[in-house]
């Protein structure tokens, strides 16, 4: 995420998504550099689970800018949206043999950057 915020742009962050980052970061990548509003349409009609996470960020972000910064919603742009890997949930299942195969569960954290385009 951006070290600075400054008064033409707003955040927000998704943290703990049920979804590994990898697949995140390819929703991620479609709407990076997009106007806010047509990224969260073309968001409604990708067929990614990553897809609904990402659009709740957005919109959280836009919101966060229409509500602190008096921004209008129009003007915004998706300018910064990084995803991260959050702790992963390990566990195991034991197999034939005495043996055991590892259970890893991972997660991500979502940052979202708006400014006024």
């Amino acid at each position: 995420m951006a070290n600075k915020i400054d008064e033409t742009s707003a955040c927000a962050v998704s943290r703990n998504v049920p979804i590994s980052a990898q697949k995140m970061r390819l929703v991620a990548d479609l709407v990076r550099g997009k106007k806010a509003t047509e990224a969260i349409a073309l968001l409604r009609f990708t067929p990614k689970t990553a897809a609904e996470p990402i659009s709740k960020a957005i919109a959280s972000a836009v919101a966060n800018a229409v509500e602190n910064k008096q921004m209008n919603a129009e003007d915004l742009v998706v300018s910064e949206i990084t995803v991260d890997g959050a702790p992963l949930r390990q566990w195991r299942r034991f197999a034939a043999r005495g043996r055991f195969r590892p259970i890893i569960r991972r997660s991500s954290h979502v940052s979202v950057v708006v400014s006024q385009g």
